[in-house]
């Protein structure tokens, strides 16, 4: 056993599987998810709801006094994301919320907003946690790095999965044309854009099915604690 707290950090582009990875190895290893592209989609979908310019930082800014953003963990054992006391868990997975999120998540002010939550919850507990820089910029001493990727037709074929699953489906064309758009975006972006850190694990998940990902994962990180332990 591993005594001293640690945190794992994985990064990657949109429908890489991080969070359902994540989520898995985090119950297999006893610790807590951190799923931080939710805690973006919830800022996302606060401002697309209020029929804000997800682009416009000024207006965005003078918004986030009047958002209060908390997580929670239901029966499930899942992280549900509440927006001003209310459950968005399955609000802020609607695909128009994707883009919103990514263009708040670009804004430093948001950043900044939501940053100090995060890096809290790492000194706190044993944490995994993923996104597009949690490697590179909100846990830059994370005890492991995994930059996790897939190519984008296999990440599209997954995201139309879970929106069948979640009622909300949509062609390929158009599921590939948004990751598309997303890895551009948030890979171009001034504020923390998407990239692999130097001393980040690369793994690619394009051939794998989900348990042989969270074996790999797991092999990757057990290893890693191991040599900082």
């Amino acid at each position: 056993m591993i005594e001293k707290k640690y945190s794992i950090a994985i990064d990657g582009p949109s429908g890489a599987g991080k969070s359902t990875l994540a989520k898995a190895v985090a119950a297999e290893m006893g610790i807590v998810y951190v799923d931080t592209g939710a805690i973006y989609r919830t800022i996302g979908y606060y401002v697309w709801k209020n029929n804000i310019d997800p682009k416009d930082a000024e207006a965005v800014a003078a918004a986030l006094p009047n958002i209060k953003v908390d997580m929670c963990y239901g029966d499930d054992g899942l992280q549900h994301m509440m927006l001003c006391g209310e459950d968005v868990t399955d609000q802020i997975r609607l695909p128009q919320i994707s883009m919103y999120a990514s263009d708040v998540s670009a804004i430093p002010a948001v950043r900044d907003f939501l940053l100090d939550m995060q890096r809290d919850m790492a000194k706190r507990y044993n944490v995994i946690m993923d996104g597009r820089d949690i490697g590179t910029v909100v846990l830059p001493d994370a005890d492991v790095k995994i930059f996790l990727t897939a190519p984008a037709e296999v990440r599209a074929r997954r995201r139309m999965k879970e929106l069948v699953q979640r009622g909300t489906p949509c062609t390929f064309e158009e599921v590939l044309r948004d990751i598309e758009k997303r890895d551009w975006a948030d890979s171009h972006r001034a504020t923390a854009p998407l990239r692999q850190a130097d001393d980040a694990v690369p793994v690619d998940n394009g051939k794998t099915d989900f348990e042989e990902s969270k074996q790999l994962l797991l092999r990757v990180i057990k290893e890693a604690l191991a040599v900082e332990k």
